[in-house]
């Protein structure tokens, strides 16, 4: 068999003496937190997302607000252009076409 290397050796040895300084005291969860300080983080969670929200529905109906308070009016359609002809343009009802006999 062969002889494991001397850095292979220098590994192992120092990889066990770590291994020996944990204990099952270092492997136990941490405690959770506790007392007043952690229902004070989860108010001050909620009230700054609840200030966040609020100021993006009051920039959103600013800014639709705007949006309608500067749409320009359009403006009424031109009349009609004027006839350019001498003659006037006949002001009574246009007159009915005549009823024409039909064949024998």
């Amino acid at each position: 068999m062969n002889t494991p290397a001397p850095i292979e050796e220098r590994l192992r040895a120092a990889l066990e003496a770590r291994g020996q300084l944990i204990s099952s005291h270092d492997l136990s969860p941490a405690r959770p937190p506790a007392g007043r300080t952690w229902g004070t983080r989860r108010v001050r969670r909620m009230l700054t997302i609840g200030t966040a929200v609020t100021a993006a529905a009051a920039a959103a109906a600013a800014f639709a607000l705007l949006l309608s308070s500067t749409t320009p009016h359009r403006p009424h359609p031109a009349p009609p252009a004027q006839h350019s002809s001498p003659t006037p343009a006949p002001t009574g009802p246009a007159p009915l076409p005549s009823a024409v006999p039909s064949g024998p």
